[in-house]
């Protein structure tokens, strides 16, 4: 079966730090190019990051820029997204995706999640909560 399943939400305080791992079966990790997106109630879904499976070049929106790092593991078969210095509006479901084109992982990533063209593969998501 092929899936991406995400762990590691939670509840944290403004200012501390969560790692999110998405992990990857059912299809070949190294091929994919992993975008991490999150979603914050009663908002459209946003992208938060990206690590292509080309060259392993990262992006990271502005929103996000110093304080996530995304990362993978190709032994593990992971994702990881390491997030410090979290504040009250990284509240959300974050959600991990594959893709066998870069491009638009990236593409995705910057404009958002297309609904003529959607991701690959998507996990179920990991909530976080971050208190003032």
């Amino acid at each position: 079966e092929v899936q991406l399943v995400e762990s590691g939400g939670g509840l944290v305080q403004a200012g501390g730090s969560l790692r999110l791992s998405c992990i990857a079966s059912g299809f070949t990790f190294d091929d994919y190019s992993i975008g991490w997106f999150r979603q914050a109630p009663g908002k459209e879904r946003e992208g938060v990051t990206y690590i292509s499976h080309i060259d392993g070049s990262t992006y990271y929106t502005d929103a996000v820029k110093g304080r996530f790092t995304i990362s993978r593991d190709y032994a593990k078969n992971t994702v990881y997204l390491q997030m410090n210095s979290l504040k009250p509006e990284d509240t959300g479901t974050y959600y991990c995706a594959a893709d066998s084109v870069s491009t638009i992982m990236y593409e995705q990533v910057v404009g958002g999640p297309d609904r003529y063209r959607s991701l690959e593969v998507w996990g179920q998501g990991t909530l976080v909560t971050v208190s003032s």
